[in-house]
């Protein structure tokens, strides 16, 4: 039998790009359910083209004109964020695909554990903010996590097969963005055009502004404590310009497995739908002809101060990755916005970071509102500011 799956957020670029996969193995995945925030002429689209049995569009103002829109489809349409909560709880969804951005994405994955659902992962913040939860919850119900970014993923590859061997370290590799050589000088003087001209990948405006800064790295390397039961001096991050070696595991007999290919984020989305099996492609193939060297360096994280911010979140532990998390989304916004200089993300983050109530032990609610908390602080602090 097909396997069903729900896209959440299938408007974003993993999204599309989980679409194409799911189309072009139409003999093994059909879509169950789409769901988007905003973007309803895409979702329209895509239901018309996907015939899904339900659609949810979270800004509920939008209801009426995707309802109009698929009066004739036979497709059930649905509104609102509680919506995309309870609508993963269907007993027809197999696999559901988090492809959300941020915060936004918690509720309904943690509803979809609670269900035994498989989780193609790709919403890193989910495990950021509340990784504790979710990863006790997925072993509760049964449920499988898998990863999506293309550096667990990675590693999720590598350690498949391995039975357990003891993990010496990881190491996370990352492009180093559209700044990797330019001063930190020269940072206070970037245009949002340009932090949006990622060298290697295709993503979203938030993911893409967050490689430009390295939080992104830093979101990655809390998510990876979580989904591999990781402590924080097991993980590094390496700087490797041409994105070809996803990541790396070195075991303690000092041996290193890496996965390599060229940077598609069809790839990882493709292994984790059909995973435990390799699904054919015609996906170029990378050739080392192509590519003369392959380079690795260490971060500058005087540069780039949100990778050292998110080691500091994970070392702190509590609340305070949710913090972080939640400041970032709000200082991202303003720098797409041009109410902000690049280099004042990191500042507003490590600012909210010391300001916000410390919680040890966060309960599930204790994230929630500190999120909201945190939301709330920096609306007033830089409203204040004007």
């Amino acid at each position: 039998m097909k396997k069903r799956i729900a896209i959440l957020g299938s408007t974003g670029s993993i999204g599309k790009q989980t679409i194409e996969v799911i189309s072009k193995n139409a003999d093994l995945f059909e879509v169950e359910v789409l769901t988007a925030n905003n973007n309803e002429s895409l979702l329209i689209e895509q239901a018309k083209i996907t015939k899904p049995n339900a659609v949810v569009i979270a800004n509920e103002n939008l209801y009426q004109t995707v309802c109009d829109a698929l009066l004739d489809d036979d497709i059930k349409v649905y509104a609102g964020e509680k919506a995309i909560e309870e609508i993963v709880e269907m007993e027809s969804i197999d696999t559901v695909v988090t492809a959300m951005v941020g915060f936004s994405g918690l509720a309904a994955t943690i509803n979809a554990i609670r269900k035994g659902k498989r989780i193609a992962l790709a919403n890193k913040e989910t495990l950021v903010v509340a990784g504790n939860i979710i990863t006790k919850l997925a072993i509760e119900n049964n449920a499988e996590i898998i990863p999506v970014d293309s550096e667990h993923s990675a590693i999720f590859q590598c350690l498949t097969g391995e039975n357990n061997n003891p993990i010496e370290k990881i190491m996370l590799t990352a492009s180093g963005g559209p700044f990797r050589t330019i001063s930190k000088e020269q940072l206070k003087t970037v245009t949002v055009k340009e932090a949006l001209n990622h060298p290697n990948w295709s993503m979203g405006n938030k993911i893409t502004i967050d490689s430009a800064s390295m939080m992104n790295k830093g979101l990655e390397v809390i998510e990876a404590k979580w989904l591999f039961g990781l402590t924080p001096d097991q993980i590094e991050v390496v700087i490797h310009p041409q994105s070809i070696v996803h990541s790396l595991v070195q075991f303690t007999d000092g041996s290193i497995k890496a996965q390599l290919g060229l940077p598609d984020m069809r790839l990882p989305i493709q292994y984790a739908l059909g995973f435990p099996k390799r699904l054919n492609t015609n996906f170029p193939r990378f050739s080392f002809s192509d590519f003369s060297k392959l380079t690795f360096e260490q971060p500058n994280t005087d540069k780039f101060k949100c990778l050292a911010l998110a080691y500091n979140a994970m070392n702190k532990g509590g609340n305070v990755p949710c913090i972080m998390n939640a400041a970032n989304e709000v200082a991202v916004e303003l720098f797409l916005n041009g109410q902000i200089q690049f280099p004042q993300i990191a500042e507003i983050i490590e600012m909210t970071m010391e300001s916000i109530e410390f919680i040890k032990e966060p309960k599930l609610e204790d994230y929630f509102s500190t999120n909201l908390a945190t939301r709330n602080f920096l609306n007033e602090r830089l409203n204040k500011n004007k």
